[in-house]
């Protein structure tokens, strides 16, 4: 099949995962990780220990696994997803858990949000819109000043057997990462908007997960501008 073809069946595909077909997400998630995907969703928790205070921006809600983790633990949450099948999905999935968070409608390239509003943003195994530079303008501007991002970019099954084998096919079929993706190439893709980047990769149960971890970084200050500072102070 030519690439073209298979990449609009692919396209077409996965639009239909997240909209109309979005009732088999978990399902789907649960086959193609070996039950692996919600410890993969997870690898994000540690990074966000220490955040006493503050909201945390979870973008791509998808079914809305993630909030029941982060609204467990007592964080403070609002959540975005375009479509409105993951939102209905993953309204009814709070309920279920006696939980409550701001679901909104938005879209990631257009945040409807103020400067400096999160401690942080998450998000877990994003679609491409990621790698959009009005994405990380608005993630960047969304972050107050030393707030970080964290992002799944991909996950890797480890070891032999027909089913990993399988499904590491599969996975070469759709275009995802089958390996490891090197820190180089991550930091080329997030570098230059206001924000560090640290890729890391996480251990997990037969698997390697792969996190992005983008930090807001303090604005640089022009030499005449702290020498006037200096002069200040000394007055």
């Amino acid at each position: 099949m030519k690439p073209g073809i298979r990449n609009r069946l692919l396209q077409f595909a996965f639009h239909l995962l997240y909209n109309e077909f979005a009732f088999t997400y978990d399902i789907v998630s649960r086959l193609v990780s070996l039950d692996q995907w919600r410890n993969w969703q997870r690898s994000v928790l540690p990074y966000l220990d220490d955040i006493s205070s503050g909201v945390i921006l979870e973008l791509a809600h998808g079914t809305g696994a993630l909030q029941v983790d982060l609204l467990r633990a007592n964080c403070s949450t609002v959540a975005i997803d375009l479509s409105p099948n993951m939102g209905r999905i993953a309204q009814k999935r709070l309920s279920r858990e006696g939980l409550a968070t701001d679901l909104l409608r938005a879209d990631a390239l257009s945040l409807p949000f103020g400067n400096g509003s999160f401690a942080a943003v998450v998000s877990t195994f994003p679609t491409s819109f990621i790698l959009d530079k009005d994405c990380l303008v608005e993630i960047c501007r969304v972050l107050e000043l030393g707030g970080r991002a964290i992002i799944v970019m991909s996950a890797g099954l480890e070891g032999q057997g027909l089913r990993r084998a399988f499904i590491r096919f599969l996975y070469r079929i759709t275009g995802q990462s089958t390996g490891v993706v090197s820190s180089a190439a991550y930091k080329r893709a997030f570098e230059g908007y206001g924000l560090s980047v640290e890729p890391i990769d996480v251990e997990c149960k037969g698997s390697v997960v792969q996190l992005v971890v983008l930090r807001k970084l303090m604005p640089e200050v022009p030499n005449r501008d702290c020498n006037g500072l200096a002069i200040a102070a000394q007055a």
